[in-house]
């Protein structure tokens, strides 16, 4: 079974700055696209920023140049570095990866955490 627990959401004025960390543990073979994706109330969830195996990065053109993801592979972790946040960024965060478990590739989500920008 693999479980991603995901931290580092929290409240913050506009202009600050948080660190998401979201690491993956359980029987994983190997783990290949890692990602952030947000909810913010009432809407859909959107992809934030995506990492590949390659370490190839893409990002939401509204984050760009202010987010930045990143891994470790060896902890089994990715990361969201949040900048010059803005009101318009509050969401519940989730992180996602496509994992082969030693059965199958699957994509598997953390529980999400609260990211408050106020104004």
């Amino acid at each position: 079974q693999v479980q991603l627990v995901e931290s580092g959401g929290g409240l913050v004025q506009a202009g600050g700055s948080l660190r998401l960390s979201c690491a993956a543990s359980g029987r994983i073979l190997r783990i290949y696209d890692m990602g952030w994706y947000r909810q913010a109330p009432g809407k859909q969830r959107d992809m934030v920023a995506s990492i590949t195996d390659g370490s190839s990065t893409n990002y939401a053109d509204s984050v760009k140049d202010r987010f930045t993801i990143s891994r470790d592979v060896a902890k089994n972790t990715v990361y969201l570095q949040l900048t010059s946040l803005k009101p318009e960024d509050t969401a519940v965060y989730y992180c996602g990866m496509n994992i082969h478990d030693f059965k199958s590739l699957n994509n598997y989500w953390g529980q999400g955490t609260q990211v408050t920008v106020s104004s």
